[in-house]
């Protein structure tokens, strides 16, 4: 798997498990509802302050969201 989607799979299944639809979560980190479709699809990356802000909002880690780590949080 490419970290594309590593990255793609880790945010649509990290927004499932919080209940939330992809316009919940494009209004939470400023990105559209289409903009998290084409994110969870692997069609789009992102930039560095919204991965952030991803990974602020699900209280994870920008290397686990990019699959360089596969534990959410450092200990």
């Amino acid at each position: 798997m490419t970290f594309e989607e590593i990255f793609a799979a880790r945010v649509h299944d990290l927004r499932l498990k919080k209940g939330i639809s992809q316009k919940q979560l494009g209004e939470a980190i400023g990105l559209s509802h289409k903009a998290i479709s084409t994110i969870e699809s692997g069609n789009r990356s992102t930039s560095i302050a919204k991965l952030v802000a991803l990974a602020q909002f699900f209280d994870v880690s920008t290397d686990y969201l990019l699959g360089l780590q596969d534990m959410p949080k450092q200990e």
